[in-house]
């Protein structure tokens, strides 16, 4: 039997297959961003071929299938979402533009006004109001209800959010709004903020719900057609899709929560570098992952990923968990300009998978970092994807020239310009990841993955100060290998707002366990199998404006000092964050959280190589490192266990190649990684 792994990136669909032994079969395929799961298709089609079997014999052992798509980011990076109508309580229309009263950059004078998900003239308001303690102010007004909706089905929208004020105490004038929807739009798709983030925080519960109004239509078109496609290749098995916060779920809970899959693909990523630190026994590492069209930079400190609980994506708030992902506009296909002082930028315009770097020969006109990593002899024209494309260098070198001509040098020089660009602005991702974040970035290791990170890992650890980088064999398909190696997950939130000293401890016990119990209910329906509950409060100190999240894992709630241990574990983290604690203040329960987690079976750990004779080069090429040499070119695959080759140095698959420059030493690790450090 096979678990599969699918990521669709900008550039490449990714596949992974893994038997019951272990054993890792890759394979690549180009995306096709107008239907994505023609791409998916067709790289199954090649995962089938290199196990020697036909779509349909695959698919019959495949136990399940796991899924990272690009398809929401996409719809809000393109806004090529859905036309949706806002329901909200009468006089906060203008909450989506008001935001929370600042700019995104507040000292930027000449930003252009970001135009909202939702015009104006669709954002209605309905009378009606609740208190914030969940009673009735002003009852659902259902004349000026149907006013609303009929504005609405004059403008032919085709999803609806609504968002009243304090729907997360109490959800019956939302509820009862969508059951007038329903009459009056059958056929249209809605989105309740009580469903969506039920929790304190006007603006950050409309954004997120407008979102998930946004993307979830053409999200539940993909996904059903993506099923489609399988069921009809003979797949029986359960499709699944991994969200932003690292955990898979069924697709129906994916189209649900909808927002949850913006940061779908790079989640894969991190669960994947999870998986390589319990693996490789790092526990602290900095997973880089450079792809086709973007490089997305995180942490993984002690083993485990850290997690936010209010995102930018795309100009857009989303106040769901997820992972702490810093997404730069770098990666293969960046494309390289001069700007108009005459200075070589990089990025974040890319070429895509269509019609992709110049070298691809699909009608690309403008030089991208592959083209200039190809130039400088970093890529084997004649081994791209294990020789399945060749790739253009003639085409390479004229874009590189008329690049230089602009900038006043030769063809190789400005393609060492563009690798030493795109590795500054990658360096900066980094500290932003990491310094900017209080955390020293020297005492982790790079996590090279995606398929240009090999190039560039060893230099960006160099203007970084870092000593260690760790390539993967699958680091190419790393988000999709690590896809399998995750966990059912459901996350819950409600609002419970009190200062310890006056928190009742059995309704706040009674609160987590309900939401416990409600999850357990739901996750069940997933999975046949053990299922765990992890809590987590949000909490600050009254005066503070913002709320750090608490775990609560350790604490028994049954205790009768449960209020004091919760304050506890506060002070704790709050120490750990930023340094001190006041032990004389009471902190304020914000929000309780419950994540629900089914597991799956164990990834099966792959066969470990034994040492034997090292591999010889399979031959010498010409790459320019300052200046012109020729050096060793080794393959991955023949590597011996132990075995030790020191930059400059080529290292090739399939599907990944690793660049050694002078002071890089690597040994080939018995998971049949490399393990380099840098001088």
């Amino acid at each position: 039997m096979y678990r599969l792994g699918i990521d669709v990136g900008g550039t490449f669909t990714d596949l992974v297959a893994v038997d019951d032994k272990g054993q890792v079969t890759l394979a690549k395929a180009a995306s096709t961003p107008d239907d994505p799961s023609l791409g998916v298709m067709d790289g199954l089609d090649e995962l089938a071929k290199a196990l020697g079997l036909e779509l349909g014999a695959l698919l019959g052992l495949a136990e399940r299938i796991v899924h990272g798509t690009t398809v929401s980011t996409n719809a809000l990076l393109e806004r090529k979402g859905a036309k949706v109508g806002l329901l909200t309580t009468a006089g906060h229309r203008d909450v989506l533009e008001m935001r929370e009263g600042l700019k995104p950059e507040r000292y930027n004078l000449r930003l252009a006004r970001q135009a909202p998900l939702v015009p104006r003239q669709l954002r209605l308001g309905v009378r009606e109001r609740l208190r914030a303690d969940g009673s009735v102010e002003v009852a659902l007004d259902m004349a000026s209800l149907d006013q609303a909706i009929a504005v609405l089905k004059r403008h032919k929208v085709t999803s609806v959010a609504v968002c009243y004020l304090h729907a997360y105490r109490d959800d019956r004038h939302e509820q009862l709004t969508r059951q007038r929807l329903a009459e009056a739009l059958p056929d249209v798709p809605v989105c309740l903020s009580c469903e969506i983030l039920p929790q304190i925080k006007e603006y950050e519960r409309v954004s997120t719900t407008v979102v998930n109004a946004y993307v979830a239509p053409t999200l539940e078109g993909y996904l059903r057609r993506l099923e489609r496609r399988l069921e009809e290749a003979g797949y029986t098995g359960p499709l699944l899709v991994i969200l932003s916060h690292g955990g898979i779920a069924p697709v129906a809970e994916a189209i649900r929560l909808a927002v949850g899959t913006v940061l779908s693909g790079p989640a894969g990523g991190v669960a994947g570098a999870r998986h390589a630190a319990n693996l490789s026994g790092i526990g602290d590492l900095i997973p880089f992952d450079m792809g086709g069209t973007s490089t997305d930079i995180s942490l993984i400190v002690e083993g485990r990923p850290t997690l936010a609980n209010d995102r930018e994506v795309v100009n857009q708030r989303i106040a769901l968990p997820s992972l702490d992902i810093v997404t730069l506009g770098a990666g293969g296909g960046s494309i390289a300009g001069v700007d108009r002082g005459g200075i070589l930028q990089v990025g974040p315009q890319s070429a895509g998978a269509v019609p992709g770097p110049v070298c691809y020969g699909q009608g690309g006109s403008k030089p991208t970092v592959t083209d200039a990593n190809l130039v400088l002899g970093y890529l084997d024209p004649n081994n791209f994807l294990g020789g399945r494309r060749r790739l253009d260098l003639v085409a390479a070198q004229a874009a590189l020239d008329e690049l230089g001509r602009e900038l006043g040098v030769d063809g190789v020089a400005a393609a060492e310009g563009v690798h030493r660009v795109v590795n500054t602005q990658m360096a900066e991702g980094v500290r932003l990841a990491t310094v900017r974040r209080g955390v020293d970035p020297r005492r982790f290791a790079l996590l090279a993955f995606g398929g240009a990170a090999g190039l560039h890992a060893t230099e960006l650890a160099r203007q970084l100060s870092l000593g260690r980088v760790v390539v993967p064999r699958v680091a190419s398909v790393l988000s999709a290998w690590g896809m399998l190696a995750t966990e059912l997950r459901l996350e819950s939130i409600r609002t419970h707002i009190g200062d310890t000293s006056a928190l009742d401890a059995a309704a706040v016990r009674t609160l987590f366990d309900d939401m416990a119990a409600a999850g357990r209910h739901r996750v069940e329906a997933w999975i046949k199998g053990p299922i765990e509950t992890r809590r987590a409060a949000d909490m600050r100190y009254g005066e503070q404006i913002f709320e750090i999240d608490v775990p609560l894992d350790a604490i028994d709630f049954a205790a009768e000092d449960v209020i004091e241990r919760i304050k506890s574990a506060f002070e704790e983290r709050h120490e750990a964050l930023y340094t001190y604690s006041l032990e004389d203040q009471d902190p304020v329960l914000v929000n309780a959280r419950v994540a629900t987690v089914g597991t799956l079976p164990a990834l099966p750990r792959e066969p470990r190589a034994a040492a034997g004779t090292p591999a010889e080069p399979r031959g010498h090429r010409r790459i320019h490192l300052d200046h012109w040499r020729q050096v060793p070119v080794y393959d991955f695959r023949e590597l011996a266990a132990g075995q030790v080759i020191a930059g400059p140095a080529m290292v090739e698959s399939e599907t990944t190649t690793v660049l050694l420059r002078p002071g890089d030493k690597a040994t080939a690790t018995p998971e049949r990684w490399l393990d380099i450090r840098v001088d």
